[in-house]
């Protein structure tokens, strides 16, 4: 069995090796799989902007599909080390990246954890239990933690899920929802 440091090492690996149009092709193919999942009747939608060097999700496809559908989109922006706040996205927020490469907005209005009805969550992959395997500094744990206990969690993977992540600790928050570019996952 592999720890949760071990399974980084090994998805980040898997990552590295998928080229720039396959990275773009599994990000539309994962974004037309959200359409259908039942949350689109719901209002606040909290999506996490790519990391451009860490050959991540681009999440733009999605982006576009949720402000297509006049939803409120809102971001994170990393205030101190393992602690985000969420602003919301508009035609006036200017974006920056910051140190870690991920685009964050510059200004606009912060917003509390408790009005977000959905989380499109980064990670390396998940397991069928809806367990996930993120970044390793705790930011999303934390702040789901905050949202309310309804929220919908969506977690976005460029992999199909492992069958089980042994080392999953107690303040590890579980996912509602997984999609890959194949499939949906409903836990």
């Amino acid at each position: 069995m592999k720890t949760k440091i071990q399974i980084r090492k090994l998805y980040q690996n898997k990552r590295d090796k998928l080229s720039i149009g396959e990275i773009h092709k599994r990000s539309i193919s994962l974004s037309n799989k959200c359409l259908k999942i039942p949350i689109w009747h719901m209002e606040n939608f909290h999506i996490f902007l790519c990391l451009s060097n860490k050959n991540e999700i681009d999440t733009s496809p999605l982006l576009s599909i949720i402000m297509g559908k006049d939803k409120q989109v809102i971001v994170p922006r990393i205030i101190k080390p393992n602690l985000l706040e969420h602003v919301i996205l508009n035609d006036q927020t200017l974006l920056r990246t910051n140190s870690f490469g991920i685009p964050e907005p510059q200004n606009g209005n912060i917003i509390s954890p408790k009005i977000i009805d959905v989380v499109f969550t980064p990670l390396y992959v998940f397991d069928l239990k809806g367990s996930r395997v993120g970044y390793g500094g705790g930011y999303y744990d934390r702040f789901l933690e905050e949202c309310k206990k309804d929220t919908v969690k969506v977690g976005l993977s460029l992999f199909e899920p492992m069958n089980l992540i042994q080392d999953i600790s107690e303040f590890d928050i579980k996912l509602n929802y997984a999609v890959t570019p194949d499939s949906i996952f409903s836990f």
